[in-house]
């Protein structure tokens, strides 16, 4: 099977010590859907920030190449390696 790339939406909150978490992630139909969708994620009660990223790969056999991070919105931690 070709490659797939999913399109993502994800939104960030603080956990009771105020330190930043990720919130449910929303699979997006293309990147524009997956920009406007963290944007209005960002403005959410309780919502720090928000991220859209997109990542690629093959999911007949589980391999995905590393997310590409489209654009951050409001308060998002610089290092999103963990995610």
């Amino acid at each position: 099977m070709a490659d797939v790339t999913y399109y993502v939406a994800m939104p960030f909150l603080q956990d009771d010590s105020g330190s930043p978490m990720a919130g449910a992630a929303e699979e997006c139909q293309s990147p524009t859907t997956a920009l406007r969708r963290a944007e209005m994620m960002s403005r959410m009660a309780g919502s720090i920030g928000a991220v859209a990223f997109s990542r690629s790969g093959d999911p007949m056999i589980g391999e995905f190449g590393d997310a590409k991070l489209l654009r951050k919105f409001g308060d998002v931690p610089d290092d999103l390696s963990g995610l």
